[in-house]
């Protein structure tokens, strides 16, 4: 693994990164330009995020190319929103940092859980797959989208669970223990992150005709729930008095970094903070898109209504004069 690193004496270089279960080699303090240049070359994340990407733009030009509309917004929601936060939370200097403080760590989590399931849901990428894929690869699609294994994981109490006490599980067994010393299981809690954020995420959107849509009042109800259960784990880390990770961290051969438990406290305040602000964005984007809803029905109900009032208004006037 490489990073760009910032030395005082080199500038911006090529060097080595504190990578779990490696021997820790000390890091500049994360501070003023650190942020910008303390990246992670990662090759699994720019391949995978280079075919997604680049599959999902293939499908728009398909599309436009036969003259149908695509919202440059769901492109740029997909693209720059999820697959671009997805780059900046495993490669910038959250992934760097990521093992050397906490509070960098929860950053990091709150991206991959909640604001990329968001903008990659909010690119309708299942819409778009459905309109353009062939013909046997749609009907292959379409039969995973309705198989008894997606309409169980797609749940909306078991996914709901599934997302509030993913992270206490993550903090409060050894499990995150063991993403600091192992490189693989450091990589799966990334992609666990993503895939119990999109499957809470993806059927509260509404935008891709998944399984476990529900109503937008249920919605609501859902994200409302949400908020003591990322509040009161956000209070819990900050008041415990043990160390998360147990005495890792305090081990860090780095005279710079911040007292551990006051890293920690740091941490715990991100994930409230955090999880009450996106669910309040939450809250707004779904009340638009009920206020939306709600005036396209009339908008039917209007037009079905003067469907009515056309015929009876003919009928009444009875047949024409030459009729018969």
């Amino acid at each position: 693994m490489t990073s760009l690193a910032t030395g005082p004496a080199r500038g911006l270089a090529l060097g080595p990164r504190l990578h779990p279960g490696d021997d820790l080699a000390p890091l500049p303090p994360l501070e003023g330009a650190r942020w910008l240049t303390g990246w992670t070359v990662e090759p699994w994340v720019v391949l995978g995020v280079a075919l997604v990407g680049g599959l999902y733009l293939l499908g728009v030009r398909r599309l436009r190319a036969r003259g149908d509309r695509w919202p440059l917004g769901r492109s740029a929601a997909f693209v720059l929103g999820g697959l671009g936060l997805f780059v900046v939370a495993t490669m910038s200097s959250l992934a760097t940092y990521d093992t050397t403080l906490l509070s960098v760590h929860m950053i990091q989590h709150m991206i991959l859980s909640m604001a990329v399931p968001i903008f990659l849901a909010l690119g309708a990428p299942v819409t778009l797959a459905l309109r353009t894929l062939p013909p046997s690869p749609r009907r292959l699609l379409l039969t995973v989208l309705h198989s008894r294994v997606v309409k169980v994981l797609s749940f909306p109490p078991l996914v709901f669970a599934l997302y509030v006490l993913s992270p206490w599980a993550l903090y409060f067994t050894g499990w995150y223990d063991a993403t600091l010393h192992s490189v693989l299981v450091h990589e799966l809690m990334h992609i666990h992150l993503v895939v119990v954020g999109s499957l809470f995420f993806w059927p509260l959107l509404g935008l891709d005709p998944v399984p476990g849509r529900v109503s937008y009042p249920l919605r609501l109800l859902l994200i409302f729930l949400t908020l003591p259960f990322h509040a009161f784990l956000g209070v819990t880390i900050m008041g415990q008095s043990t160390l998360v990770a147990g005495q890792y961290y305090p081990t860090l051969p780095m005279a710079w970094l911040p007292d551990a438990y006051d890293d920690q406290r740091f941490a715990g305040a991100l994930l409230w903070g955090s999880g009450d602000l996106v669910a309040l964005l939450l809250f707004a984007v779904f009340f638009t898109q009920w206020v939306r809803s709600s005036m396209a029905e009339a908008r039917r109900e209007d037009r079905r209504l003067d469907r009515i009032e056309r015929r009876e208004a003919a009928a009444a006037r009875g047949p024409g004069p030459g009729a018969g």
